[in-house]
Protein backbone atom coordinates (compact mmCIF):
# COMPACT_ATOMS: atom_id res chain seq x y z
CA UNK A 1 0.00 0.00 0.00
CA UNK A 2 2.66 2.50 0.59
CA UNK A 3 3.89 2.09 -2.82
CA UNK A 4 0.12 3.00 -3.78
CA UNK A 5 -0.02 0.07 -5.81
CA UNK A 6 -3.67 0.23 -5.36
CA UNK A 7 -3.79 3.18 -8.07
CA UNK A 8 -1.97 1.24 -10.78
CA UNK A 9 -4.61 -1.58 -10.32
CA UNK A 10 -7.14 0.53 -11.00
CA UNK A 11 -6.07 2.12 -13.54
CA UNK A 12 -5.67 -1.00 -15.45
CA UNK A 13 -9.05 -1.88 -14.70
CA UNK A 14 -10.20 1.14 -16.29
CA UNK A 15 -7.66 0.81 -19.36
CA UNK A 16 -9.28 -3.04 -19.50
CA UNK A 17 -13.22 -1.86 -19.42
CA UNK A 18 -12.50 0.16 -22.02
CA UNK A 19 -11.12 -2.62 -24.22
CA UNK A 20 -13.98 -5.20 -24.35
CA UNK A 21 -16.78 -3.18 -25.78
CA UNK A 22 -14.69 -2.61 -28.91
CA UNK A 23 -14.93 -6.42 -29.66
CA UNK A 24 -18.46 -7.47 -27.76
CA UNK A 25 -21.17 -4.92 -27.04
CA UNK A 26 -20.42 -2.27 -29.45
CA UNK A 27 -21.60 -4.14 -32.39
CA UNK A 28 -24.50 -5.65 -31.24
CA UNK A 29 -25.53 -2.86 -29.49
CA UNK A 30 -25.33 -0.65 -32.95
CA UNK A 31 -27.07 -3.92 -34.76
CA UNK A 32 -30.33 -3.94 -32.01
CA UNK A 33 -30.58 0.00 -31.31
CA UNK A 34 -29.76 1.25 -34.80
CA UNK A 35 -30.12 -1.66 -37.25
CA UNK A 36 -26.72 -1.49 -38.60
CA UNK A 37 -25.75 -4.36 -41.12
CA UNK A 38 -23.75 -6.79 -39.22
CA UNK A 39 -21.39 -7.08 -42.37
CA UNK A 40 -20.89 -3.05 -42.58
CA UNK A 41 -19.87 -2.92 -38.36
CA UNK A 42 -17.73 -5.76 -39.23
CA UNK A 43 -15.82 -4.07 -41.88
CA UNK A 44 -15.66 -1.17 -39.87
CA UNK A 45 -14.63 -2.83 -36.88
CA UNK A 46 -11.17 -4.73 -39.58
CA UNK A 47 -10.10 -1.23 -41.24
CA UNK A 48 -10.42 0.75 -37.62
CA UNK A 49 -8.25 -2.33 -36.26
CA UNK A 50 -5.67 -2.03 -38.59
CA UNK A 51 -5.78 1.83 -38.17
CA UNK A 52 -4.95 1.07 -34.75
CA UNK A 53 -1.90 -1.12 -35.62
CA UNK A 54 -0.40 1.25 -37.27
CA UNK A 55 -0.40 3.89 -35.27
CA UNK A 56 0.76 2.33 -31.85
CA UNK A 57 4.59 3.35 -32.77
CA UNK A 58 3.66 6.86 -33.60
CA UNK A 59 1.91 7.20 -29.93
CA UNK A 60 4.55 5.63 -28.77
CA UNK A 61 6.91 8.31 -30.25
CA UNK A 62 3.74 10.77 -29.09
CA UNK A 63 4.21 9.61 -25.31
CA UNK A 64 7.73 9.78 -25.67
CA UNK A 65 8.14 13.61 -26.74
CA UNK A 66 5.54 14.70 -24.37
CA UNK A 67 7.43 12.89 -21.20
CA UNK A 68 7.56 16.30 -19.52
CA UNK A 69 3.66 17.14 -19.68
CA UNK A 70 2.44 13.65 -18.90
CA UNK A 71 0.01 14.25 -16.54
CA UNK A 72 -1.68 16.69 -18.65
CA UNK A 73 -1.69 14.14 -21.54
CA UNK A 74 -3.10 11.40 -19.38
CA UNK A 75 -5.83 13.68 -18.42
CA UNK A 76 -6.82 14.99 -21.96
CA UNK A 77 -6.68 10.80 -23.15
CA UNK A 78 -8.72 9.92 -20.60
CA UNK A 79 -11.29 12.27 -20.84
CA UNK A 80 -11.30 11.56 -24.84
CA UNK A 81 -11.66 8.15 -23.83
CA UNK A 82 -15.13 8.71 -21.13
CA UNK A 83 -16.30 10.73 -24.26
CA UNK A 84 -16.26 8.23 -26.42
CA UNK A 85 -17.37 5.71 -24.56
CA UNK A 86 -20.64 8.20 -23.62
CA UNK A 87 -20.74 8.98 -27.59
CA UNK A 88 -20.63 5.07 -28.48
CA UNK A 89 -23.15 4.47 -26.03
CA UNK A 90 -25.29 7.12 -24.71
CA UNK A 91 -26.32 9.49 -27.24
CA UNK A 92 -27.75 9.40 -30.41
CA UNK A 93 -25.95 9.19 -33.08
CA UNK A 94 -26.08 13.25 -34.57
CA UNK A 95 -25.12 11.58 -37.91
CA UNK A 96 -25.18 8.06 -39.99
CA UNK A 97 -24.98 5.59 -37.19
CA UNK A 98 -22.33 3.36 -39.37
CA UNK A 99 -20.44 6.84 -39.54
CA UNK A 100 -20.79 7.73 -35.96
CA UNK A 101 -19.75 4.58 -34.62
CA UNK A 102 -16.33 4.74 -37.03
CA UNK A 103 -15.87 7.99 -34.97
CA UNK A 104 -16.43 7.36 -31.99
CA UNK A 105 -14.52 3.96 -32.00
CA UNK A 106 -11.70 5.67 -33.42
CA UNK A 107 -11.36 8.07 -30.69
CA UNK A 108 -11.81 5.23 -28.13
CA UNK A 109 -9.18 3.21 -30.14
CA UNK A 110 -6.88 6.06 -29.93
CA UNK A 111 -7.22 6.96 -26.26
CA UNK A 112 -6.87 3.78 -24.88
CA UNK A 113 -3.89 2.83 -27.04
CA UNK A 114 -2.00 5.82 -25.82
CA UNK A 115 -2.87 5.33 -22.04
CA UNK A 116 -2.33 1.78 -22.14
CA UNK A 117 1.41 2.23 -23.64
CA UNK A 118 2.49 5.06 -21.21
CA UNK A 119 0.90 3.09 -18.19
CA UNK A 120 3.49 0.27 -19.32
CA UNK A 121 6.32 2.40 -20.07
CA UNK A 122 5.78 4.33 -16.24
CA UNK A 123 5.58 1.04 -15.18
CA UNK A 124 9.36 0.09 -15.85
CA UNK A 125 10.63 3.34 -13.24
CA UNK A 126 7.57 2.27 -10.69
CA UNK A 127 9.33 -1.02 -10.87
CA UNK A 128 12.61 0.15 -10.02
CA UNK A 129 11.42 1.52 -6.53
CA UNK A 130 9.96 -1.79 -5.74
CA UNK A 131 13.37 -4.13 -5.02
CA UNK A 132 14.49 -6.55 -7.01
CA UNK A 133 11.31 -8.48 -7.65
CA UNK A 134 9.76 -5.07 -8.22
CA UNK A 135 8.86 -5.70 -11.99
CA UNK A 136 7.00 -9.20 -10.86
CA UNK A 137 5.29 -7.44 -8.11
CA UNK A 138 3.90 -4.21 -10.16
CA UNK A 139 2.62 -6.53 -12.91
CA UNK A 140 0.51 -8.32 -10.77
CA UNK A 141 -0.92 -5.26 -9.08
CA UNK A 142 -1.71 -4.54 -13.01
CA UNK A 143 -2.54 -7.34 -14.08
CA UNK A 144 -4.79 -8.74 -11.80
CA UNK A 145 -6.52 -5.16 -11.94
CA UNK A 146 -7.07 -5.27 -15.72
CA UNK A 147 -8.92 -8.51 -16.12
CA UNK A 148 -11.05 -7.32 -12.73
CA UNK A 149 -11.95 -4.74 -15.18
CA UNK A 150 -12.75 -7.25 -17.80
CA UNK A 151 -14.69 -8.95 -16.39
CA UNK A 152 -16.73 -6.22 -14.62
CA UNK A 153 -16.90 -4.74 -18.33
CA UNK A 154 -18.43 -8.05 -19.64
CA UNK A 155 -20.83 -8.45 -17.10
CA UNK A 156 -22.06 -4.64 -16.02
CA UNK A 157 -24.22 -3.89 -19.18
CA UNK A 158 -26.14 -7.28 -17.92
CA UNK A 159 -26.81 -6.32 -14.45
CA UNK A 160 -27.24 -2.75 -15.25
CA UNK A 161 -30.03 -3.76 -17.41
CA UNK A 162 -32.11 -4.76 -14.04
CA UNK A 163 -32.18 -1.57 -13.02
CA UNK A 164 -32.53 0.61 -15.73
CA UNK A 165 -33.87 0.90 -19.36
CA UNK A 166 -30.77 2.01 -20.37
CA UNK A 167 -28.10 -0.16 -19.46
CA UNK A 168 -25.44 1.17 -21.65
CA UNK A 169 -25.94 4.79 -21.02
CA UNK A 170 -25.44 3.41 -17.06
CA UNK A 171 -22.69 1.88 -18.01
CA UNK A 172 -21.17 4.66 -20.14
CA UNK A 173 -21.47 6.69 -16.69
CA UNK A 174 -19.86 4.37 -14.63
CA UNK A 175 -17.01 4.32 -16.69
CA UNK A 176 -16.91 7.85 -16.84
CA UNK A 177 -17.01 7.97 -12.90
CA UNK A 178 -14.12 4.75 -12.66
CA UNK A 179 -12.01 7.29 -15.06
CA UNK A 180 -12.19 10.22 -13.20
CA UNK A 181 -11.38 8.27 -9.64
CA UNK A 182 -8.59 6.07 -11.50
CA UNK A 183 -7.20 9.69 -13.08
CA UNK A 184 -7.04 11.12 -9.19
CA UNK A 185 -5.60 8.17 -7.89
CA UNK A 186 -2.74 8.23 -10.39
CA UNK A 187 -1.74 11.73 -10.87
CA UNK A 188 1.24 11.59 -8.37
CA UNK A 189 2.37 8.26 -10.07
CA UNK A 190 3.02 9.60 -13.79
CA UNK A 191 6.92 10.19 -14.28
CA UNK A 192 7.16 13.41 -15.94
CA UNK A 193 11.45 13.44 -16.53
CA UNK A 194 12.29 14.60 -19.72
CA UNK A 195 14.65 12.06 -21.33
CA UNK A 196 18.12 13.47 -21.94
CA UNK A 197 19.94 14.26 -25.01
CA UNK A 198 18.40 15.35 -28.16
CA UNK A 199 17.25 12.53 -29.89
CA UNK A 200 13.17 13.23 -31.00
CA UNK A 201 12.68 11.04 -34.06
CA UNK A 202 11.00 7.72 -33.91
CA UNK A 203 13.74 6.15 -35.50
CA UNK A 204 16.03 7.23 -32.47
CA UNK A 205 13.48 6.27 -30.13
CA UNK A 206 12.72 3.26 -30.94
CA UNK A 207 16.05 2.22 -32.15
CA UNK A 208 17.36 0.92 -28.69
CA UNK A 209 14.66 -1.62 -28.13
CA UNK A 210 15.19 -3.00 -32.08
CA UNK A 211 18.93 -2.73 -31.79
CA UNK A 212 19.19 -5.12 -28.68
CA UNK A 213 18.95 -9.13 -29.16
CA UNK A 214 16.86 -9.75 -25.89
CA UNK A 215 14.72 -7.32 -26.41
CA UNK A 216 13.97 -8.41 -30.47
CA UNK A 217 13.57 -11.77 -28.97
CA UNK A 218 10.61 -10.71 -26.52
CA UNK A 219 8.99 -8.82 -29.14
CA UNK A 220 8.94 -12.11 -31.35
CA UNK A 221 8.16 -14.24 -28.84
CA UNK A 222 5.08 -11.54 -27.57
CA UNK A 223 3.89 -11.84 -31.29
CA UNK A 224 3.89 -15.82 -31.05
CA UNK A 225 2.35 -16.02 -28.17
CA UNK A 226 -0.43 -13.27 -28.31
CA UNK A 227 -1.19 -15.69 -31.52
CA UNK A 228 -2.71 -18.23 -29.98
CA UNK A 229 -5.41 -16.30 -28.49
CA UNK A 230 -6.43 -14.21 -31.09
CA UNK A 231 -6.87 -17.66 -32.90
CA UNK A 232 -8.88 -18.49 -30.03
CA UNK A 233 -10.77 -15.33 -29.94
CA UNK A 234 -11.75 -15.29 -33.20
CA UNK A 235 -13.17 -18.41 -33.38
CA UNK A 236 -14.39 -18.51 -29.44
CA UNK A 237 -17.95 -18.52 -30.32
CA UNK A 238 -17.93 -20.75 -33.36
CA UNK A 239 -16.49 -23.86 -31.33
CA UNK A 240 -19.03 -23.07 -28.75
CA UNK A 241 -22.27 -23.24 -31.15
CA UNK A 242 -20.94 -25.24 -33.49
CA UNK A 243 -18.45 -27.68 -32.48
CA UNK A 244 -20.12 -28.13 -28.74
CA UNK A 245 -23.54 -27.40 -29.48
CA UNK A 246 -23.83 -25.56 -26.87
CA UNK A 247 -25.43 -22.00 -27.94
CA UNK A 248 -25.93 -19.94 -25.12
CA UNK A 249 -23.08 -20.94 -23.44
CA UNK A 250 -21.04 -18.38 -24.61
CA UNK A 251 -21.47 -15.82 -22.18
CA UNK A 252 -21.03 -18.20 -19.00
CA UNK A 253 -17.60 -19.37 -20.44
CA UNK A 254 -15.87 -16.27 -21.09
CA UNK A 255 -16.67 -15.13 -17.71
CA UNK A 256 -14.86 -18.39 -16.37
CA UNK A 257 -12.18 -18.07 -18.34
CA UNK A 258 -11.29 -14.08 -17.48
CA UNK A 259 -12.02 -14.87 -14.02
CA UNK A 260 -9.79 -17.81 -13.86
CA UNK A 261 -7.05 -15.26 -15.60
CA UNK A 262 -7.69 -12.97 -12.31
CA UNK A 263 -7.39 -15.48 -9.86
CA UNK A 264 -3.95 -16.78 -11.36
CA UNK A 265 -2.29 -14.02 -11.77
CA UNK A 266 -1.08 -13.21 -8.51
CA UNK A 267 -0.46 -17.00 -8.01
CA UNK A 268 2.05 -16.34 -11.16
CA UNK A 269 3.67 -13.36 -9.28
CA UNK A 270 4.46 -15.43 -5.98
CA UNK A 271 6.02 -18.55 -8.31
CA UNK A 272 8.15 -15.93 -10.24
CA UNK A 273 9.25 -14.77 -6.88
CA UNK A 274 9.96 -17.79 -5.69
CA UNK A 275 11.43 -19.83 -8.83
CA UNK A 276 11.98 -17.29 -11.56
CA UNK A 277 10.02 -15.43 -14.20
CA UNK A 278 10.65 -17.66 -17.03
CA UNK A 279 10.19 -21.07 -15.14
CA UNK A 280 6.61 -20.01 -14.51
CA UNK A 281 6.11 -18.10 -17.32
CA UNK A 282 7.25 -21.45 -19.71
CA UNK A 283 5.01 -23.58 -16.79
CA UNK A 284 2.06 -20.98 -18.01
CA UNK A 285 2.89 -21.65 -22.01
CA UNK A 286 3.03 -25.42 -21.01
CA UNK A 287 -0.67 -25.54 -19.22
CA UNK A 288 -1.76 -23.63 -22.20
CA UNK A 289 -0.62 -26.39 -24.63
CA UNK A 290 -2.35 -29.02 -22.42
CA UNK A 291 -5.47 -26.84 -22.32
CA UNK A 292 -5.37 -26.83 -26.24
CA UNK A 293 -4.58 -30.61 -26.96
CA UNK A 294 -7.52 -31.41 -24.54
CA UNK A 295 -10.13 -29.04 -26.36
CA UNK A 296 -8.65 -30.81 -29.80
CA UNK A 297 -10.53 -34.01 -28.45
CA UNK A 298 -14.08 -32.71 -27.70
CA UNK A 299 -17.11 -33.17 -29.64
CA UNK A 300 -21.01 -32.09 -29.27
CA UNK A 301 -22.09 -32.17 -25.80
CA UNK A 302 -18.98 -31.80 -24.31
CA UNK A 303 -19.87 -28.55 -22.30
CA UNK A 304 -18.28 -29.47 -18.44
CA UNK A 305 -15.11 -30.15 -20.15
CA UNK A 306 -14.61 -27.49 -22.51
CA UNK A 307 -15.61 -25.23 -19.12
CA UNK A 308 -12.77 -26.93 -17.50
CA UNK A 309 -10.73 -26.25 -20.44
CA UNK A 310 -12.01 -22.64 -20.23
CA UNK A 311 -10.64 -22.09 -16.41
CA UNK A 312 -7.02 -24.13 -17.37
CA UNK A 313 -6.62 -21.61 -20.14
CA UNK A 314 -7.42 -18.92 -18.34
CA UNK A 315 -5.40 -19.70 -15.71
CA UNK A 316 -2.69 -19.77 -18.53
CA UNK A 317 -3.48 -16.23 -19.38
CA UNK A 318 -2.77 -14.78 -16.64
CA UNK A 319 0.66 -16.05 -16.54
CA UNK A 320 0.98 -14.79 -20.28
CA UNK A 321 -0.27 -11.06 -18.85
CA UNK A 322 1.36 -11.21 -16.14
CA UNK A 323 5.22 -12.45 -16.45
CA UNK A 324 5.69 -11.72 -20.44
CA UNK A 325 5.61 -7.42 -19.99
CA UNK A 326 7.31 -8.10 -16.77
CA UNK A 327 10.20 -9.40 -18.60
CA UNK A 328 10.03 -7.03 -20.95
CA UNK A 329 9.49 -4.04 -18.72
CA UNK A 330 12.94 -5.65 -16.78
CA UNK A 331 14.76 -5.85 -20.13
CA UNK A 332 13.90 -2.15 -20.75
CA UNK A 333 15.28 -1.10 -17.22
CA UNK A 334 17.87 -3.08 -18.06
CA UNK A 335 18.63 -1.21 -20.78
CA UNK A 336 18.39 2.59 -19.58
CA UNK A 337 17.63 4.18 -22.45
CA UNK A 338 14.91 6.36 -21.04
CA UNK A 339 12.60 4.98 -24.12
CA UNK A 340 10.33 2.95 -22.48
CA UNK A 341 6.76 4.46 -23.87
CA UNK A 342 8.37 3.63 -27.83
CA UNK A 343 9.42 0.74 -26.74
CA UNK A 344 6.20 0.00 -25.06
CA UNK A 345 4.43 1.26 -28.98
CA UNK A 346 6.12 -1.53 -30.42
CA UNK A 347 4.98 -4.21 -27.76
CA UNK A 348 1.71 -2.91 -28.34
CA UNK A 349 1.95 -3.11 -32.17
CA UNK A 350 3.26 -6.84 -32.42
CA UNK A 351 0.34 -7.91 -29.91
CA UNK A 352 -2.53 -6.36 -32.06
CA UNK A 353 -0.99 -7.65 -35.27
CA UNK A 354 -1.74 -10.96 -33.83
CA UNK A 355 -5.14 -9.79 -33.43
CA UNK A 356 -5.69 -8.21 -36.81
CA UNK A 357 -3.96 -11.41 -39.23
CA UNK A 358 -6.12 -13.59 -36.81
CA UNK A 359 -9.10 -12.10 -38.30
CA UNK A 360 -7.94 -11.58 -41.78
CA UNK A 361 -7.43 -15.14 -42.53
CA UNK A 362 -9.19 -17.34 -39.95
CA UNK A 363 -12.70 -16.81 -40.88
CA UNK A 364 -12.14 -16.92 -44.71
CA UNK A 365 -9.78 -19.94 -44.17
CA UNK A 366 -13.12 -21.64 -42.37
CA UNK A 367 -15.45 -20.45 -45.23
CA UNK A 368 -13.23 -22.15 -47.70
CA UNK A 369 -13.68 -24.89 -45.75
CA UNK A 370 -17.18 -25.20 -45.81
CA UNK A 371 -17.88 -24.04 -42.68
CA UNK A 372 -21.01 -21.55 -41.90
CA UNK A 373 -22.33 -20.29 -37.76
CA UNK A 374 -25.02 -22.36 -36.92
CA UNK A 375 -25.46 -25.97 -35.34
CA UNK A 376 -25.36 -27.24 -38.36
CA UNK A 377 -22.29 -28.22 -40.47
CA UNK A 378 -20.60 -31.15 -42.76
CA UNK A 379 -17.87 -32.94 -40.52
CA UNK A 380 -15.13 -31.66 -42.61
CA UNK A 381 -15.80 -28.06 -41.66
CA UNK A 382 -16.26 -29.15 -37.90
CA UNK A 383 -12.96 -30.50 -38.05
CA UNK A 384 -11.40 -27.20 -39.75
CA UNK A 385 -12.71 -25.31 -37.05
CA UNK A 386 -11.58 -27.86 -34.49
CA UNK A 387 -7.97 -27.70 -35.64
CA UNK A 388 -8.35 -23.87 -36.54
CA UNK A 389 -9.09 -23.40 -32.60
CA UNK A 390 -7.05 -25.89 -31.03
CA UNK A 391 -4.32 -27.51 -32.98
CA UNK A 392 -2.97 -24.21 -34.26
CA UNK A 393 -2.87 -22.09 -31.41
CA UNK A 394 -0.36 -25.57 -30.21
CA UNK A 395 1.63 -25.12 -32.89
CA UNK A 396 2.28 -20.96 -32.13
CA UNK A 397 2.49 -22.04 -28.81
CA UNK A 398 5.21 -24.72 -28.60
CA UNK A 399 6.96 -22.42 -31.21
CA UNK A 400 6.74 -19.47 -28.84
CA UNK A 401 8.05 -21.93 -25.54
CA UNK A 402 10.85 -23.01 -27.79
CA UNK A 403 12.29 -19.73 -28.35
CA UNK A 404 11.89 -18.79 -24.36
CA UNK A 405 13.13 -21.48 -23.37
CA UNK A 406 16.44 -20.73 -25.44
CA UNK A 407 16.64 -16.86 -24.33
CA UNK A 408 19.21 -16.23 -21.32
CA UNK A 409 17.91 -15.67 -18.17
CA UNK A 410 17.38 -12.00 -17.33
CA UNK A 411 17.03 -12.40 -13.07
CA UNK A 412 18.60 -8.99 -11.99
Amino acid sequence: MAHRLPAWSLFAALIAMAGLPIYIHAPKFYVDSYGVPLAALGATLAALRLIDVVQDPLLGWLAETTRPHRRTTIAAATALMAAAMWGLFAMPPPTAPLLWFALTLTALFSAFSFLTITFYADGVSKAATLGPQGHIRLAGWREAGGLIGVCLAATAPVALARLTDAPFTAFAAVFAAVALIATIAMHREWSTTARSGPRTSPIDLFRPALADPLARRLLLIALLNAAPVAVTSTTFLFFVESRLQAPGAEGPLLLLFFLSAAAAAPLWTRAAARFGAKPALMAGMILAIAAFLWAATLTAGDTLAFAAICAASGAALGADLTLLPALFARRLGQLGTGTEAAAFGLWSFVSKLSLALAAATLLPALQAAGFTPGPTNPDSALLALTLIYAALPCVLKLTALALLARTPDMET
